[in-house]
C-alpha cells in the first residue's frame, strides 16, 4: 500500500480561553503514525519544523504511563533548550496524554489517534493553565504545527514507501 501527502489542511483552532485544537488526517494506518509520535528515532525525524532552523540534539522517551520525555533542541549544548514531562496516559495506539513541565504556563497535551478512511484523524489538544499562557503559545504554534504535520505526512511516505 502506498502513502501520498494528505491535502488536507491542518487545522488550528482556540477552543476556549485556555484550549488550543490542531487536527489533521494523515494518510498512514493509525499504528504507523502512532509509531511516529513514541518511537524517538521516528519521532526526531520530523518533530522539529525545518523552517526555524534549530535542529534537534537528544529526544528520550520512556513511553509508558508515568514514563518521561525529554527532547533538546539546538545547534550545541551552550545554546540547547529542553522540552520534558510525564506521561499521564498511553494508550496504544489510540491515545496520548503527557504534561509539559519546562515551565510554569506549559499545557498538559492530549492526542488522539483515530482510523478514519483508511488514513488517521489526529487530534492533539492542549489544555494551559491560563487564557495568557495560551496567547503566548498560539503564536507559534499557528505557524509551526502545520509544518510539523507536513514534515510527519513525508515521513509517513518514505516509511510506506519502504514497507
Amino acid at each position: 500500500m502506498g502513502y501520498r501527502a494528505s491535502n488536507d489542511r491542518t487545522g488550528v483552532e482556540r477552543r476556549s480561553e485556555r484550549e488550543l485544537v490542531v487536527t489533521r488526517t494523515f494518510n498512514g494506518p493509525v499504528r504507523l503514525v502512532f509509531d511516529a509520535w513514541t518511537k524517538p528515532e521516528l519521532f526526531k525525524l520530523w518533530w522539529a519544523p525545518k523552517s526555524c532552523g534549530v535542529p534537534m540534539l537528544s529526544c528520550e522517551m520512556d513511553v509508558r504511563t508515568g514514563g518521561s520525555y525529554r527532547v533538546t533542541f539546538g545547534h550545541d549544548a551552550s545554546d540547547s533548550m529542553a522540552f520534558f514531562g510525564k506521561y499521564l496516559e498511553v494508550s496504544p495506539p489510540s491515545r496520548l496524554v503527557w504534561t509539559n513541565d519546562e515551565s510554569d504556563t506549559a499545557a498538559v497535551t492530549t492526542v488522539t489517534f483515530e482510523e478514519k478512511d483508511g488514513g488517521t484523524l489526529l487530534v492533539l489538544q492542549e489544555l494551559y493553565p491560563s487564557k495568557e499562557a495560551l496567547d503566548e503559545a498560539f503564536v507559534g504554534m499557528e505557524d509551526a504545527m502545520p509544518e510539523q504535520f507536513a514534515q510527519l505526512d513525508e515521513l509517513l511516505i518514505s516509511l510506506g514507501a519502504s514497507v
